[in-house]
This record gives C-alpha cells, structure tokens and sequence, in this order.
C-alpha cells in the first residue's frame, strides 16, 4: 500500500464542525481533509486532528503562512 493510501487512523466527524470553535477568538472553523486540521483564519492558526480527535489547544496549534 502506497504512503497516499495508507489509512490514517480513525476519520473526523464533520458534524463537530457545528460544535467546535477556535478557542483564541471563539470564530468559525474550516477543516482541511489533506492535512487533517482545522484552521482558524481569525487567529492565524492551524489546530492537529489526531486519530479523529481535534487537538483544539493554543500550544498545539501551527501557525499559518500569510
């Protein structure tokens, strides 16, 4: 099986989408299926989804290239 193809472990439930927000300016969050995070244009922030799970912790975060 080719790395693309690889499974990545548990998939993340878009419906969490409607119930998560970014914990630094309480806006709207976008999920990015390719590299399994969710972004935060307001705070410039990219938040991990590890094994299904959102890591919605500050710390955690990647920030994002203007």
């Amino acid at each position: 099986m080719s790395e693309a193809q690889a499974p990545q472990g548990p998939a993340f439930d878009r419906r969490m989408l409607e119930a998560l927000v970014c914990p630094e300016t309480r806006g709207v969050l976008e999920y990015d299926a390719t590299a399994q995070e969710l972004i935060s244009r307001g705070a410039g922030l990219a938040f991990p989804i590890r094994n299904g799970i959102p890591v919605m912790l500050v710390d955690e975060a990647r920030v994002l290239d203007s």
